[in-house]
């Protein structure tokens, strides 16, 4: 059946209350946006709504304030860039509820903006907490939810407010949900997934689900060590999670029946330490020094990955296959980002590092899909249920 879209809506002379992602980067000294990729990923469901004679008031969360008023992470900022990028007035205010946002909504006119302050700076926001969820409600007649990004996140603006109006999918969520559904369910063969980032445990689920989906497994990143001591293979001071040793050894056990085969770095960058300016080193597999750290994959590695892309028809792809952000251990990260952008096969790729690997190239127009939401891709490949989706409206 699939959930219910804003475009099924008759949004005419109504209120629209939308949940958006605008967990934008922000500059640690200055507080100015770094990154307005997740505002602009929402304009679409905002011209949408507006041109079809609704009003809109839109929330989101900035940061991790924990319940607090924190001056910096105000939404004053992010309502400056998304008025730029409408070319139209956005009011912000400076609470999300309470007797002033009840009024400035009440006297809202046909395509006007509202942009609510930063949702989290009310502890009842991530508690799930109905009364605060019942007060966001009463300033719509229908709620849109468009953040895929806090999807996973059973919050009252993602999840509590759907229990007091109809609630649909706004067009990214929809394009999320269609994508990230079709490589699960059906993904043209040959299919790849390309798995980095520091720790296994962040992406067991994931694994376990690709397993008897994927044909090809590359592990790359942080967790290509904890699997390569589950074979014995001696990794250094490289990063390892001891106590998921047997877990990786169970994962690598299900291959043969699952006709799936996991690919593991077969030579290293290694350095004595992890930071910029040391001396660094390219090792085989078995070959990391015992008092090194390997912190990328090796020439070999790229290239044996690269030749597995090459020939694939769907690519799934989401973490770092190296210390990316110091610049002597980024190469295997960005070579594989330019090898996807080469590739013409069907290529997702989620995760705020894969995503940054791709801009640093100025490769992100070349990928088939970039989704916003990294911790909720992965859990929607893991096959759990997001509670920001399921609470959704069916369509009938």
């Amino acid at each position: 059946m699939g959930k219910l879209s804003v475009k099924d809506l008759d949004l005419k002379g109504k209120r629209v209350l939308m949940r958006v992602d605008f967990n934008v980067s922000l500059n640690k000294e200055t507080g100015e946006i770094t990154d307005d990729t997740k505002i602009k990923a929402s304009l679409p469901t905002i011209n949408y709504v507006l041109n079809q004679g609704a009003s809109l008031i839109l929330m989101s969360h900035l940061g991790r304030p924990k319940g607090k008023v924190v001056p910096q992470l105000r939404m004053d900022k992010v309502a400056r860039r998304l008025e730029e990028l409408l070319g139209k007035k956005v009011l912000k205010l400076d609470e999300c509820v309470g007797e002033k946002v009840s009024i400035a909504v009440k006297s809202m006119k046909a395509g006007q903006v509202i942009l609510l302050e930063n949702t989290r700076f009310y502890p009842g926001e991530t508690k799930n907490d109905p009364e605060f969820a019942r007060e966001l409600a009463s300033l719509g007649d229908i709620f849109v939810n468009d953040a895929f990004g806090t999807a996973h996140r059973s919050h009252a603006s993602t999840v509590g407010v759907a229990n007091y109006l109809p609630a649909a999918a706004g067009l990214l969520m929809s394009k999320e949900m269609k994508v990230l559904g079709g490589i699960l369910t059906y993904p043209r063969p040959p299919f790849v997934a390309i798995l980095g980032g520091a720790k296994v445990s962040d992406k067991i689920g994931v694994l376990e689900n690709l397993l008897s989906k994927c044909q090809n497994i590359l592990i790359g990143g942080g967790m290509a060590y904890t699997f390569l001591r589950a074979k014995e293979i001696p990794t250094g001071k490289s990063l390892v999670e001891e106590d998921k040793i047997e877990e990786a050894k169970k994962i690598m056990e299900q291959t043969d029946k699952k006709n799936c085969q996991i690919l593991l770095p077969s030579d290293h960058i290694v350095a004595p330490e992890a930071k910029s300016g040391v001396k660094t080193q390219v090792v085989g597999e078995r070959e990391i020094p015992s008092d090194w750290i390997a912190l990328d994959i090796g020439p070999k590695t790229i290239d044996s990955f690269s030749r597995i892309i090459a020939k694939s028809a769907t690519v799934f792809w989401n973490g770092p296959l190296g210390m990316f952000e110091v610049e002597e251990f980024s190469r295997g990260t960005q070579a594989i980002a330019r090898k996807l952008a080469e590739s013409k096969a069907d290529v997702v790729v989620g995760g705020g590092d894969s995503i940054a690997a791709l801009k640093k190239g100025n490769l992100l127009d070349k990928i088939t899909h970039v989704s916003t939401g990294g911790g909720a891709s992965l859990e929607f490949l893991e096959g759990k249920q997001l509670p920001g989706v399921s609470v959704l409206n069916d369509k009938k």
